[in-house]
C-alpha cells in the first residue's frame, strides 16, 4: 500500500519564496503543498484549518514575527518546523534562538534565484521526508524536563580542579559530532562541563554564518572558552573549537600541538564540515588519547569516524536514543560498533569528565567511573 503524500504548509511573507517553493516541491510525487500563509497569523489559522504533516516557517515576518509563530504553533498543535532564514547575521541569531526553542531543523535561504532553486529543489524536499513523523510532543517534552534538572542542579558545587590537569589534558582530544536536534542538545551538554577538560572539536552541521552565531551562544553559558574555529588555531585545554558551516574541518599536529586546519573541499558523508573528516584526523593525530562522542542528527555522517578513533584505541560515547531529537548518526555508529557506551543526555557530562579521568597519565584511572542512574 503506497503512503501518503507528506502534507506541508509553506509560511512565508515573499511571494516569490511561496511560489517557488509550492513549484519545487510539487514536481516530487511523496510531497503534496497543504496550504501557503503569507504571515504569521494566516499561517496559524491554516494549521488549524489544515493540520499539515510539515512546515516551513520564515523568521522575518511583519505582524508575528517568525520566533512568536512558532511558539504559538507548537503551543497549539506541536508540528516538525523548519526554518527557512537568510544567512545575515540578524536572520543566523534568530535561527539558533528557533531551533532552541523547538524548530527542527532549518535551511539557509541563499540570494539569488538559482540558488534558491537549488536549495529548495534539492535540501528542502529531504529535510522535509526526514522530519516527516517525528513526535514533537514527546521532543519539547524531554527538554522541558531537561531544562527542569538543569535548574534543580545549578546550585550544586562546581567540581574541584585537580592540580596538574592542564597540562595532561593538552595532550588528548575530546572530538564530537551532532546533526538534527544539535544546538538544544550542545547547550544542555556545555552548560554541565567544566574545566578541566582536553580541547574540544565540535562539527554540528550548520550552514555558514551559523556557526560563528552559535558558538557564541555558547561561549555564554559555558564554564569553557568557545569559538569558530579558525586555519591555524592551536588546540588548547578548556577551549572548544566549532567548525564553520560550509568548510572542512581537519586536526593536524604541529610539533608537539593539535592545529585546526579549515579548508575548503568536496562533501564527505554528504557534509561540509563532515564528522568523519574531523573525527579520523582526530584518531589519527591523538590515538588513545581520543574521545570521540557522536550525538542526535539525520543519516550517518560520523559512523566511520568514531570507528576510527575506535581502532586507534580511543574511545566512542553515543547519545542514546530515548534522549535523542533525532537517532539516526548515533545509531548507525552504535550499529556499526564504533560505539563503546551510549548515555542519555542528562549523562553525557559525566560520562565524559569520567573518561577523561581514564585517560593515560590520569590519577583517577584506576576509580573513575559512571554512577547509576538514580545514585
Amino acid at each position: 500500500m503506497a503512503r501518503k503524500p507528506i502534507r506541508v504548509l509553506v509560511i512565508d511573507d515573499s511571494r516569490l519564496v511561496r511560489e517557488l517553493i509550492v513549484d519545487l516541491l510539487s514536481l516530487h510525487a511523496d510531497l503534496t503543498i497543504a496550504g501557503t500563509a503569507s504571515d504569521g497569523d494566516e499561517g496559524l489559522r491554516a494549521l488549524e484549518e489544515l493540520q499539515p504533516d510539515v512546515l516551513t516557517l520564515d523568521l522575518q515576518m511583519p505582524r508575528r514575527d517568525g520566533l512568536a509563530t512558532l511558539d504559538a504553533i507548537l503551543e497549539r498543535r506541536p508540528t516538525p518546523v523548519i526554518v527557512v532564514s537568510s544567512l545575515t547575521q540578524r536572520s543566523a541569531e534568530s535561527a539558533v534562538e528557533a531551533l532552541e526553542r523547538g524548530a527542527m531543523d532549518y535551511l539557509a535561504k541563499p540570494e539569488g534565484l538559482a540558488a534558491m532553486r537549488q536549495a529548495f529543489g534539492e535540501e528542502l524536499p529531504t529535510k522535509i521526508r526526514n522530519m516527516a513523523g517525528i513526535d514533537v510532543g514527546h521532543v519539547l517534552h524531554v527538554r522541558k524536563a531537561r531544562q527542569q534538572r538543569r535548574a534543580a542542579m545549578a546550585a550544586a558545587p562546581a567540581r574541584k580542579q585537580d592540580e596538574g590537569a592542564i597540562a595532561r589534558n593538552a595532550a588528548g582530544c575530546i572530538a564530537i559530532g551532532v546533526s538534527t536536534g544539535g544546538p538544544p542538545a550542545l547547550t544542555r551538554l556545555f552548560q554541565s562541563l567544566e574545566p578541566p577538560l582536553p580541547p574540544i572539536v565540535v562539527v554540528q552541521h550548520m550552514p555558514e554564518t551559523f556557526t560563528s552565531t552559535f558558538a557564541k551562544r555558547l561561549d555564554g553559558l559555558s564554564k569553557l572558552s568557545v569559538k569558530e574555529a579558525a586555519d591555524g588555531d592551536v588546540l588548547q585545554p578548556n577551549c572548544v573549537y566549532v567548525a564553520p558551516g560550509g568548510r572542512q574541518l581537519a586536526v593536524r599536529r604541529r610539533g608537539e600541538n593539535g592545529v585546526i586546519e579549515v579548508r575548503d573541499g568536496e562533501y564527505v558523508s554528504g557534509h561540509k564540515p563532515s564528522v568523519d573528516v574531523m573525527m579520523r584526523s582526530v584518531s589519527m593525530i591523538y590515538g588513545n588519547r581520543a574521545i570521540g562522542v557522536i550525538m542526535t542528527g539525520m543519516g550517518r555522517d560520523g559512523a566511520e569516524g568514531c570507528r576510527a578513533i575506535r581502532d586507534g584505541g580511543g574511545f566512542v560515547l553515543g547519545q542514546d536514543e530515548e534522549s535523542s531529537d533525532v537517532y539516526g548518526m548515533n545509531k548507525a555508529a552504535w550499529a556499526e560498533g564504533g560505539v563503546d557506551l551510549q548515555a542519555p543526555l542528562d549523562r553525557l557530562a559525566e560520562a565524559i569528565v569520567v573518561r577523561v579521568g581514564q585517560l593515560p597519565g590520569h590519577r583517577r584511572a584506576a576509580t573513575a567511573q559512571l554512577t547509576p542512574l538514580g545514585a
